[in-house]
């Protein structure tokens, strides 16, 4: 990529990375780690033409999650990828259902 001087790098993690859980404590952790990263990440490559950004998913994927946790599809959440790979300004989203 930094050859070329273009490419995109979308990495994701749990609604935890941002606001914890006390239920998911330990992936939080890991989570809130990698978005950091990530945010250093889309600093360093500004200019570059390489974009890097962070998506956090604050809801459950599919069928089957926690009580009180609400739900989402894959297909509510991509528009959200299309999104930031098209515009490519900001370091971070947050998908909430």
């Amino acid at each position: 990529m930094r050859e070329a001087g273009a490419g995109t790098l979308l990495f994701t993690t749990g609604g935890g990375s941002i606001h914890p859980i006390p239920m998911l404590g330990n992936v939080n952790a890991a989570g809130g780690a990698l978005r950091n990263w990530v945010l250093n990440l889309h600093s360093e490559l500004s200019g570059s033409g390489i974009y890097a950004a962070h998506i956090a998913i604050n809801t459950w994927l599919g069928e089957g999650g926690p009580e009180g946790i609400p739900s989402a599809t894959p297909e509510q959440v991509a528009p959200l990828y299309w999104d930031l790979y098209e515009r490519r300004d900001q370091a971070e989203a947050v998908f909430n259902g």
